[in-house]
């Protein structure tokens, strides 16, 4: 009885082949490895956002909310809440020292264009690395495989009468080596994909909260509104309680 396991088609197949395997494995676990972490991560920070927008929109005091972003965890203050308070901190400081309405709103989306673009290459972190294991994996299986053949029909001119018997195993091991590269690539394209498509969707959302933040605070300038306390006082008043 021939056995077929993967064991079996590693131990009887040459040394590129086997290291061409070996390759493979390492990208199939760095590759799920990434996926849970990127996943895990991109969940987290949906959660995060999600809940940030439910509070910023719900006609909460904009200090108040300032001052409770700075008193929590870094962790806690990722996606819009780093923009906010990016945007809102640059707001105040101007603002306490009479600049202009025009330097500041300039300043502000300046803040606010930093404090995304560091978000952004947080949430793309690593999405480069899946997209190489994807696109490579198969090209290097098919390595393999070509390799694999070679020496299969090598071994043919050392016997008189060459028969599929002869041929058949050499084949179908290095044919597994094909068969490990899309193992490797499928689940990483899959989820290159569907990261990407989230990736797009929150710099769409973190531009419109921009543009939006930025419309808030310019209504503020035009009509101001007297505040109990600045934003600093308030988040010394919120550590305190």
């Amino acid at each position: 009885m021939v056995n077929h396991s993967l064991l079996s088609f590693f131990s009887d197949a040459g040394p590129v082949v086997k290291s061409v395997m070996l390759v493979l494995m390492a990208a199939s676990v760095l590759s799920w490895t990434l996926i849970i972490q990127r996943g895990m991560f991109l969940k987290r920070l949906q959660k995060i956002t999600s809940m940030f927008e439910e509070k910023f929109w719900s006609g909460t005091d904009l200090n108040r909310l300032y001052a409770n972003i700075m008193a929590r965890d870094s962790e806690e203050a990722d996606g819009l809440a780093h923009i906010f308070k990016a945007g809102y901190s640059e707001y105040t400081h101007l603002r306490q020292r009479n600049y202009d309405e025009e330097k500041i709103m300039a300043n502000v989306q300046r803040a606010m264009t930093v404090a995304e673009s560091k978000e952004l290459d947080n949430v793309e972190k690593n999405l480069t690395l899946l997209a190489t294991i994807g696109s490579t994996s198969p090209f290097v299986g098919l390595f393999g495989t070509v390799w694999g053949i070679m020496t299969a029909f090598q071994a043919l001119g050392s016997v008189q009468q060459a028969t599929i018997a002869m041929v058949a195993p050499g084949i179908s091991e290095a044919l597994i080596a094909t068969a490990m590269g899309l193992f490797a690539a499928i689940p990483a394209v899959i989820a290159y994909n569907r990261f990407s498509a989230f990736v797009d969707r929150l710099a769409n959302q973190f531009t419109i909260f921009k543009d939006e933040f930025a419309n808030l605070l310019c209504r503020q300038l035009a009509h101001p509104q007297p505040q109990a306390q600045p934003a600093m006082e308030e988040e010394a008043a919120y550590v305190q309680a």
